[in-house]
Order: structure tokens, then C-alpha cells, then sequence
């Protein structure tokens, strides 16, 4: 019974919490459905409720969005906009912080977890994931020799860690993808590589 009664939570669990992650983000994007006029949301003319219209609607407005950043006008109100914002006390601390850490991340144009890495941590016997970040130019020059910035993250939240400077001649160059890398941090090693957990017989 031991037996069974594990397999069936190996069964069961992946998809419970993968389902129940996946209800969470189309109930939280129908929830845009909201900014629509009465007349206009899909229950009042389909009589019914349908999940999942408001991830349409959410995946319309941000690629709507995207093209209007990207011409004059937009970018001029954009500009604008973070102008009035950085005139807030504590809503320019909070907004600037995050856009500087979402741009860095999502841009096409950063470095950020651009490669995965081997730092020695917490001791010089240990090694322990790390992913290269950058160097601000004011600390590169005044350090003797070529070194990494690099965000070592910890388990199982990968959210936190630790950012420090080392020495490029000392760390080791992964070719791995970030996202398996992080599957590593968040399972603590428990899911590694592509193998999938045997069921006994």
C-alpha cells in the first residue's frame, strides 16, 4: 500500500500543482475582462463565461503596447510619463528600481543570466550555480586584474542570493541554459538533467 499510495502522489502532485499554477495565472488574467464596458465583455453577449478570453485580451494590450512604444509619439509619452513619475518620492524609488532590473533582464540588449557559471562558495573546497551579471565600469577599473560580477542565487527560492566580484581566471564557464539551471537551484539538485523519476515495480 506504501507503494501505491507514493506512486499515485508521483501522479498526482506535478499535475495538481501544475494545474492549480496555470488556473491561478488565467484567472488572474481574466481579470482584465473587467476593463471592458458591460456591453463589451464576452459574458453578456456569449451568455456564458469562457476562461481564458482575459489571456487574450492581456497578450492584445502588452504586443498593442509594444507597438506603440515603438514609434515617436509613443516613446514621446513614455518619456513623459517616467518624467512625472521620477518627481514622486517613494514611487520613483520603487519604479526605478524595478524598471532598472526589468530592462536589464528582459532586454534583448543586457548580459544579465547570460551564462551560467562555477564559483567557488562558500569555501575554497566547495563549488556552488552561479550566473554572470555585470560590472559597473566604477568598480572595473579599480580592480587589479579581469574579473566577473555573478548572482548566486539560493535554495529553494531563487530570488535571493548573493552578488559579488570574481576573478574570471577562477570560475568556471557552463554551457547549460539559464532555465535549466534554475530548475537545479529550485528542485536542490533533486531534477537533474532531463531524467525523470522511476516508478518501482
Amino acid at each position: 500500500m506504501k507503494r501505491y499510495f507514493i506512486t499515485g502522489l508521483l501522479i498526482w502532485v506535478p499535475l495538481g500543482i501544475t494545474l492549480w499554477v496555470l488556473d491561478l495565472l488565467i484567472g488572474s488574467m481574466d481579470q482584465t475582462l473587467t476593463v471592458l464596458p458591460a456591453a463589451w465583455q464576452p459574458h453578456a453577449w456569449l451568455g456564458m463565461r469562457i476562461p481564458g478570453l482575459g489571456v487574450i485580451l492581456t497578450l492584445l494590450v502588452i504586443v498593442l503596447t509594444g507597438v506603440f512604444a515603438t514609434n515617436f509619439f509613443g516613446q514621446k509619452l513614455i518619456d513623459w510619463t517616467e518624467a512625472l513619475v521620477a518627481r514622486i518620492p517613494v514611487v520613483k524609488s520603487i519604479y526605478g528600481s524595478v524598471k532598472q532590473v526589468s530592462d536589464t533582464l528582459l532586454s534583448g540588449n543586457g548580459h544579465a543570466f547570460r551564462k551560467v557559471l562555477l564559483v567557488r562558495y562558500p569555501h575554497p573546497q566547495a563549488w556552488s550555480l552561479a550566473f554572470q551579471t555585470n560590472v559597473p565600469n566604477e568598480v572595473a577599473i579599480m580592480l587589479p586584474e579581469a574579473h566577473v560580477a555573478v548572482f548566486i542565487p539560493t535554495t529553494p527560492s531563487p530570488v535571493n542570493g548573493f552578488y559579488f566580484y570574481v576573478k574570471k581566471s577562477e570560475v568556471i564557464e557552463l554551457d547549460i541554459p539559464v532555465d535549466r539551471a534554475l530548475k537545479y537551484i529550485i528542485s536542490m539538485g533533486v531534477a537533474s538533467g532531463d531524467t525523470r523519476p522511476s516508478i518501482q515495480q
